[in-house]
């Protein structure tokens, strides 16, 4: 990585990076630490992320990898996950560099787990090969690592290096350059007011969109804003069709949601069941073996489709299952669950469950967004000037499913390749996406009305009145819950036709008030992102239509049971914000 000033030469460039996620964080420090100036957004504290709620761990082969292990078992397991829809040079990537920015992450703090004889600890997940998955602090790695990238970031914000805005929620991006069309700043609420700043670039580490759906492993923070910010700018968007929901997560009773002062489930890692639990119905029964070979460790795709497939038989689909860890204990022994996942532990005992002795009430919930905008290998969106690394970009590393934790992998291996492509240090390879960085930095300053205009997009029509899907539609005013309500029941784990045109026809009335493509014109932070997710739905069930075939993370009950033609089956749908998303 190139150092971006010396003195008496130019100004360094600066980036804005929006988002305080992993893929945030660890870009923000590496471009400071290159000498470029940083302007880090996020909207609420710096711990507020998905990153710092993940348990599972980060996956990646060593120099000295587990017994077996290679870089090309885990681009097998890669792309054997994402169900032969990932960008295979992706995969490639992300898998052979990993090792690279394991070592950068020390490098800010970040200390992993290790075994007795003091060589990391490397766990087993589900659809992966061998052991390859790094933890920090057990079952709270996302915790971990965030907490040490944050300290490391405050340190930079103590020399001067970063300047770290918190509680700022960008509702849009400024547009500027010789033909108008590059972005070349962000737009945001701080303090009751709107707030703007200038730069080279802007890098969005938004994450995903959790909120989306009535139950989620995400906080409330996931509100597709990344991704809106975007399709209004006219940047593309891919795969949004592939939404992963975690199989299981707690579902916790009324008395328990109201005493933690949380209505989201907790999610139980999926390294649980690499230690050995099972699931079981309300019968005792252990039912996975009935739908997969691999029981509980096939992809986390099919377990959450075993479990809403398995609930409709029993004819209770808005049920649970349960989760038998009490094997572990008799398997490792007294204490091992205390040992291994505490905060797991912690967590169940609080929600009124023993889980060396008691069987966890489990359901899949909205976990993680495959889909998201278009990026080339180097973070670089179809809009110049505009960068995204993390769960918002796609760069098509995760395919139609992603494997189990490597997601805040591609946040750091992408993350870092998003800031070599804004030094200009990427060895030569621009590719079509590359933008020429170019303009002085701007100070914050307030925001006029410079915000984006807005665009014109064609929704779905709304049928005549007296139909059943007019009726449908007209049922209810919009809400955050109306419309996480309506994602699940209508595009959630288990999909067909029928199902999604009530859903976009729904979607298509509340849009008529809400008007998602535009900026709202308000102050209220919330009214933005039920906009944004209103957007971020629309886009996601258009997808969803388009692709009648299952595939991943996608599955439709009335697919077609083998695809026509291999292209077909491997087809990316891609959007951009001229697209129609009229239906006849």
């Amino acid at each position: 990585m190139t150092t971006a000033s010396v003195a008496g030469g130019p100004a360094p460039k600066r980036l804005i990076v929006v988002g305080s996620g992993i893929a945030g964080l660890y870009s923000a420090l590496l471009a400071a630490e290159a000498g470029a100036e940083v302007v880090l957004l996020t909207k609420g504290a710096l711990a507020d992320s998905n990153t710092y709620y993940a348990q599972g761990g980060i996956s990646a082969v060593l120099e000295e990898p587990a017994p077996g292990d290679t870089v090309a078992a885990h681009i097998a397991d890669t792309l054997k996950a994402g169900a032969g829809h990932c960008n295979e040079e992706a995969v490639r990537v992300l898998c052979t560099e990993a090792r690279l920015d394991i070592a950068g992450l020390g490098r800010f703090g970040v200390r992993f787990d290790l075994d007795d004889d003091g060589d990391p600890a490397l766990g087993l997940e589900a659809a992966h090969s061998a052991p390859r998955i790094l933890h920090a602090g057990g079952d709270a790695t996302g915790a971990g690592v965030a907490a040490a990238l944050i300290r490391t970031v405050l340190d930079f914000q103590a020399a001067g290096k970063i300047q770290v805005i918190g509680h700022a929620q960008v509702t849009s991006l400024s547009l500027g350059g010789q033909q108008g069309g590059r972005v070349v700043g962000a737009n945001f609420l701080h303090d009751g007011r709107h707030r703007g700043v200038h730069g080279d670039s802007v890098l969005l580490a938004t994450g995903g969109a959790g909120q989306l759906f009535a139950q989620t492993t995400n906080p409330a923070v996931a509100t597709a804003d990344g991704l809106a910010l975007a399709w209004r700018v006219g940047a593309a968007v891919a795969d949004l069709e592939f939404f992963q929901f975690h199989p299981t997560c707690m579902v916790l009773a009324a008395d328990a949601r109201e005493a933690e002062g949380n209505n989201d489930p907790l999610l139980i890692s999926e390294a649980v069941r690499g230690e050995g639990a099972i699931l079981l119905d309300a019968n005792g029964h252990r039912f996975m073996p009935d739908y997969h070979p691999d029981a509980e460790l096939a992809p986390r795709d099919v377990v959450s489709r075993s479990i809403a497939l398995h609930l409709a038989q029993l004819g209770d689909p808005n049920g649970h299952v349960f989760l038998d860890a009490t094997v572990i204990e008799g398997q490792r022994g007294q204490g091992f669950l205390e040992k291994r996942f505490p905060t797991l532990s912690k967590r169940t005992r609080q929600a009124g469950v023993d889980w060396t002795r008691e069987l966890v009430p489990v359901a899949p919930a909205a976990h993680y967004w495959m889909g998201g905008v278009v990026t080339d290998l180097y973070g670089r969106t179809s809009v110049p000037g505009l960068l995204a690394a993390g769960e918002v970009a796609c760069t098509g590393v995760q395919g139609a499913n992603r494997l189990a934790s490597n997601s805040l992998l591609e946040g750091l291996v992408f993350g870092r390749r998003a800031v070599d492509a804004f030094l200009g240090s990427t060895g030569g390879a621009a590719g079509p996406l590359a933008p020429a960085l170019s303009g002085p930095p701007v100070p914050l300053d307030d925001v006029g009305d410079d915000l984006p205009a807005p665009v014109s997009w064609e929704f779905e029509s709304l049928p005549g009145p007296g139909t059943r899907e007019a009726s449908f539609a007209q049922a209810g005013v919009f809400s955050r819950w109306a419309l996480r309500r309506l994602m699940t029941a209508k595009s959630g784990v288990l999909r067909d036709g029928v199902l999604l045109r009530e859903a976009g026809v729904t979607l298509a009335a509340w849009a008529g008030d809400v008007l998602p493509l535009n900026v709202p014109d308000s102050l209220d932070v919330r009214e933005h992102e039920d906009s944004n997710l209103l957007l971020a739905a629309q886009l996601l069930v258009h997808a969803a239509r388009e692709r009648r075939t299952s595939l991943g993370a996608h599955y439709r009950s009335d697919s077609e049971a083998e695809p026509a033609a291999v292209d077909d089956f491997d087809k990316r749908y891609t959007l951009s914000r001229k697209a129609s998303l009229v239906h006849d």
